[in-house]
């Protein structure tokens, strides 16, 4: 998905699988029975419900294997990988469901038809929209009004993710010596008094506006007047950029961005609300996880020597520190030197820690932290003091993450590497102030979705 958020292309994708899928089952029954004993299963013995069942057990294995993030999927060998390995998840998966519930079962070979017909089609289909979805031909003809760093940045952000649907037919600036200047690959077309022309001649759909200094420079007549005759979409530059890529350039911020997207009585409202279902989750969390919460620290106390829960001060809400819990992963004397950044492969990490920090189990005692209010399950995920301070200084916004509560996991975390420096604090803050504008339950169930999508695949373990 673009940003990996849910949207209406992703919706037409899924309906359109799905009738893919849906129809290799169907053509696989007819194939193996023949036309009269096929109309008898699939009317008769509720053989459309179990083709639904089935399709669904597809999707969910699709979504898993993410063929459903546009920017993953480019290469041809790695969607055929990944088309098989889904397939394959779903297939046992149903195979399981079947012995379970023999009544579910569609019987009599149809499953081994279906899997290469739904894996041929589903390789057809998918080649077909990405080369349409990727060809220059189509898509949403757009025009970046600057010439700068700014129209740069957007630009390339385009042309990373040409599945996105976006063609940039040119730029448009202010300096005439710079027509005709390629400044990343789109050219220079034309400078703004030409704007409603261009737009005209180009049959543009949408107007980026990616300017650094606009005062005397925005043609504000021009723009104005094209977008109250409703000829195209007009957008600013970071909000186009955000929508794209999922997270809040810092080169694009700008203060009026923190004042306009202020917490009023709604927002309030709903973060009260989100407030009340992380605490009903945690501790939902907590009654299922005890089993594994007894388990493990029963081997910590085996593995090494030291406490059991691991204590140290975070950052949270509005700048006011909490003692986090989480079980200890790393020697008692890890950082007798001082506060260290943490990183993959931590060689501080005891036997077991790098096992319970690689399948998540060392935060389950952070929903106590949840419970106490101190956090929720989604959020920018709480730093030490020593750190804040020095990441306050170096990375200009960085105190807004502390707008919200903290997570357990985030937007930050589903979309980042593990890092270990300032720069990729500085790559993680982007995705952080894109949760903090547009935190909403729905967001925090799909970032929940992919957590565990994460911790079930190991990938982004730290």
């Amino acid at each position: 998905m673009r940003a990996s958020r849910f949207n209406a292309r992703t919706g037409l994708l899924l309906l359109a699988e799905a009738t893919v899928v849906f129809g290799a089952i169907v053509a696989a029954v007819y194939l193996r029975l023949g036309v009269e004993d096929a109309n008898y299963e699939l009317m008769l013995r509720q053989g459309l419900l179990k083709a639904v069942i089935a399709t669904l057990f597809c999707l969910t294995a699709f979504y898993l294997f993410d063929l459903y993030d546009f920017i993953v999927m480019h290469d041809r060998r790695e969607l055929l990988l990944r088309l098989v390995q889904a397939l394959g998840l779903a297939w046992i998966a149903l195979a399981l469901a079947f012995y379970a519930f023999p009544q579910l079962m569609l019987g009599r070979g149809i499953s081994l038809i279906a899997l290469p017909l739904a894996l041929a089609l589903m390789l057809s289909w998918r080649l077909s929209i990405h080369w349409f979805l990727g060809h220059p031909a189509y898509g949403e003809r757009i025009l970046i009004v600057g010439s700068g760093n700014l129209a740069v940045e957007v630009a390339r952000e385009v042309l990373e993710r040409p599945d996105a649907g976006y063609r940039i037919i040119g730029f448009v600036g202010t300096d005439s010596e710079l027509l005709g200047k390629s400044l990343i690959n789109p050219r220079v077309i034309a400078v703004t008094s030409e704007l409603a022309q261009v737009v005209k001649r180009e049959n543009i759909d949408r107007i980026v506006v990616a300017m650094g200094e606009r005062r005397g420079q925005l043609p504000t007549e021009e723009l104005l007047r094209l977008s109250m005759a409703g000829i195209v979409a007009i957008e600013e530059g970071a909000s186009f950029s955000e929508r794209l890529t999922g997270r809040v350039s810092l080169n694009m911020i700008r203060p009026s961005w923190l004042i306009f997207s202020g917490r009023g009585r709604e927002a309030r409202i709903s973060g009260i609300t989100r407030s009340v279902v992380h605490r009903f989750v945690a501790l939902i969390g907590a009654i299922l996880s005890l089993p594994i919460v007894l388990l493990t620290a029963i081997l910590i106390k085996l593995d090494s020597r030291g406490p059991v829960f691991y204590k140290q001060e975070r950052v949270g809400k509005s700048g006011h520190p909490f003692t986090l819990v989480k079980f200890r992963s790393m020697r008692v004397d890890a950082e007798q030197a001082g506060p260290v950044w943490a990183s993959e492969g931590d060689d501080r990490a005891t036997r077991l820690g790098r096992i319970i920090r690689k399948i998540r189990v060392d935060e389950i005692p952070q929903f106590w932290n949840i419970l106490r209010g101190e956090m929720n399950f989604v959020g920018p995920r709480p730093e030490r003091p020593h750190f804040v301070a020095q990441l306050a200084q170096e990375i200009p916004f960085y105190e807004q993450r502390h707008l919200i509560p903290p997570g357990l996991t985030g937007w930050a975390q589903i979309k980042c590497a593990y890092g270990a420096s300032i720069e990729d604090a500085r790559q993680k803050l982007q995705y952080d102030l894109y949760y903090v504008k547009n935190q909403s339950l729905i967001l925090d169930f799909l970032i929940l979705f992919e957590t565990i999508k994460i911790i079930l695949f190991g990938r982004g373990a730290h």
